[in-house]
């Protein structure tokens, strides 16, 4: 199987348009980050206000960090897996048992981290409202 940025990978996915959704992505975010501030600005009247919503702000851009974090390593591997050809390592595997268990753990790292994340903002939310 010959592996190059136009293979398809899921569904209808090639390694150039993971980097295209890469790219969109973070200009989406940097909008969208922009448009929360402008939006949440007239709510902050008081230092009370800004103490509740500015932390609310932080969250969703470091959640919005994670998240890219995560897209940039899956685009990795994949270009890992095309750099090698599909070749992998001796055992035919294309990560190594301690890359795998390092996956592994970030992924359950992050799953909790955005559980407390979620937690957070939803209490967060019913203070204010």
């Amino acid at each position: 199987m010959s592996l190059d940025k136009d293979t398809v990978f899921f569904k209808d996915k090639s390694f150039s348009d993971l980097l295209e959704d890469v790219y969109d992505n973070v200009t989406t975010k940097r909008s969208q980050i922009d448009t929360l501030i402008k939006e949440l600005q007239p709510f902050m009247r008081s230092i009370g206000d800004a103490a509740v919503i500015v932390p609310l702000i932080k969250e969703y851009m470091e959640v919005a960090v994670k998240n890219d974090e995560h897209i940039v390593k899956v685009v990795a591997v994949l270009q890992r897996l095309i750099s090698t050809g599909m070749r992998g390592t001796e055992d035919g595997d294309i990560l190594t048992e301690a890359e795998k268990e390092q996956l592994l753990n970030e992924l359950d790292d992050a799953a909790e981290h955005l559980q407390v994340r979620l937690d957070n903002v939803e209490k967060a939310t019913t203070a204010i409202g």
